[in-house]
């Protein structure tokens, strides 16, 4: 696995429509340098667990400021313990960068 820091460092760039969505090798390539991520279909999605509800919600708050500042956001699925966490670019119809920069950023919140 590559240095998660190199796509959290990033910053997500406007996406256009008529722009391309990802490769599957591109995806493939980006998705190897995440940790536990999985493609499915037009979204990359992962779970995380968490001790109480307590801190499943303080991370979904955290995860609505990542959004927020980056101008990207997710679909959240939370519940009492656990929160599911799915990027996507709609206007793309598939995946870009940003879906990846994001998710490591929500991962590097995780490994706080």
């Amino acid at each position: 696995m590559a240095d998660i820091c190199d796509l959290a460092a990033k910053s997500c760039r406007p996406c256009e429509g008529g722009s391309a969505a990802l490769t599957p090798s591109a995806i493939a390539a980006f998705l190897v340098q995440l940790d536990g991520w999985e493609q499915n279909g037009t979204r990359i999605t992962k779970t995380y667990s968490f001790k109480d509800h307590y801190q499943a919600m303080a991370f979904v708050n955290a995860v609505a400021w990542i959004s927020h500042r980056e101008n990207h956001h997710p679909d959240l699925h939370s519940g009492y313990n656990q929160c599911r966490v799915e990027y996507t670019t709609h206007a793309l119809a598939g995946l870009s960068e940003n879906d990846f920069i994001c998710a490591a950023k929500v991962d590097a919140l995780f490994h706080l």
